[in-house]
């Protein structure tokens, strides 16, 4: 944690400043907290693993007193939820001279089907057009200007990218992912987010922010997922500039079908709880079938919520700037510093310098709930290339940049996979 986000960080119960607290738990460098323990005029949070913790529940207070007693482990693992076999795997991968990847600790920290959500997260057909719209919002002056939040960021995929969106600079050390799971920001802030700042808190309590503090909010899919959407509406709105943006990607609708749908509402009441911010809603089918087809973020064609009909989901928009709402020529992202992977949704057979890739789903279900990805991944590729390690445009010759695009290759952090 960052020293500069205590001057944005407020209670999330009481509203009053946080400050560090010594107790002799602090572990500090450069204007970086690692380990430490916050205090308000109601509560005391830890930081652990640079992430403050604003949470009220027995798993906090345990590693705060583990922290205070000297025992970062012990309040690291219970913060993860490691305990028995698992912690000891989690010991052994931290203790082996090759450095761990991203996969290798999502194995152990969710070891059932979201685990396999998130690792083939570059590529889903839900994530692609996210991706591609806040880089297209991102170019916007107001936006690219000021601090981004990832609200119920996860594991800190489109984290990753909002970090990178400063035109022509290092990654903004002022965007700020949340998540209620303690592991998935430990992933983030160790992988695939690596230049945000974390903080682990409740969507379903107010933000820990100031108002008027971000110049764009970003919530992607778990909306319909938190109980309190009012609160949440009302607290996305309240810290986001006047002049700023409010983003929810891939909003399941109530009123069409979806795997997994949490407990959606209709489209006129998501545009009623974020109407302060002049909401916008578009059809997710027709953002991706403009993307894939044309490579464009149409951000023109908004509908009404009636015309929307029983669409399973759709995307909302939210900005005073009509000058966002036109069709945007994709944007193209960024050369990845450290080179790109093969997408592990394929296996990779490599002989005589040449790779063949083959298409292959983990399970039936993901297959069918992400089959749109089917239009940009093809079942077989052939490539001349050996590519068993981290891949760049001189290896791969001139379709480099097609490959990227269809995310056949994918621009992962390095460790990844």
């Amino acid at each position: 944690m960052r020293t500069a986000l205590l001057d944005q960080l407020r209670c999330p119960f009481c509203g009053t400043r946080l400050a560090l607290v010594d107790t002799g738990a602090t572990v500090s460098d450069d204007h970086v907290v690692s380990e430490g323990v916050l205090g308000c005029e109601c509560c005391a949070f830890p930081v652990v693993a640079g992430i403050p913790v604003l949470l009220a529940d027995e798993a906090t207070r345990t590693a705060m007193h583990a922290l205070e007693a000297g025992r970062r482990a012990d309040a690291l693992q219970t913060l993860l939820g490691l305990d028995g076999e698992r912690a000891a795997r989690f010991q052994a991968l931290q203790a082996r001279i090759s450095p761990a990847t991203y996969r290798d600790m999502l194995d152990i920290l969710s070891p059932d089907a979201e685990g396999r959500y998130f690792l083939y997260r570059f590529s889903d057909p839900t994530f692609v057009p996210a991706e591609a719209i806040v880089r297209t919002l991102g170019q916007s002056p107001s936006v690219a200007a000021g601090p981004i939040l990832d609200h119920c960021g996860g594991s800190g995929h489109l984290s990753g990218v909002l970090a990178g969106l400063a035109p022509g600079g290092p990654p903004r050390p002022h965007t700020v992912v949340t998540d209620l799971h303690f592991w998935k920001l430990w992933l983030a802030t160790q992988f695939t987010a690596t230049a945000a700042n974390a903080v682990c808190c409740n969507a379903d309590a107010p933000l820990p922010f100031v108002a008027d503090l971000f110049a764009m909010t970003v919530l992607m899919d778990a909306f319909p997922y938190i109980w309190h959407k009012r609160l949440c509406a009302d607290e996305m709105s309240r810290v986001t500039r006047s002049d700023g943006v409010v983003l929810l990607p891939h909003l399941h609708s109530s009123l069409g079908e979806n795997p997994s749908a949490g407990d959606p509402l209709s489209p006129l009441a998501y545009q009623e709880l974020f109407a302060a911010h002049a909401p916008r809603l578009f059809s997710d089918r027709r953002v991706f079938d403009s993307l894939v087809d044309d490579a464009v973020v149409d951000l023109a064609s908004n509908l009404s919520s009636d015309a929307l009909g029983d669409e399973p989901s759709l995307t909302l928009v939210a900005s005073r700037d009509d000058s966002l709402f036109r069709r945007h020529e994709a944007p193209d992202p960024p050369q990845p510093a450290e080179g790109v992977i093969v997408n592990p949704l394929y296996t990779m057979v490599a002989r005589n310098g040449r790779s063949v890739l083959t298409l292959q789903f983990p399970t039936p279900e993901y297959a069918e709930e992400f089959e749109d990805c089917r239009r940009y991944l093809p079942i077989e590729v052939t490539i001349d290339a050996d590519l068993t390690s981290r891949l760049n445009p001189t290896l791969i010759g001139p379709r480099y940049d097609d490959l990227r695009r269809r995310r056949i290759l994918i621009d992962a952090p390095p460790r990844y996979c």
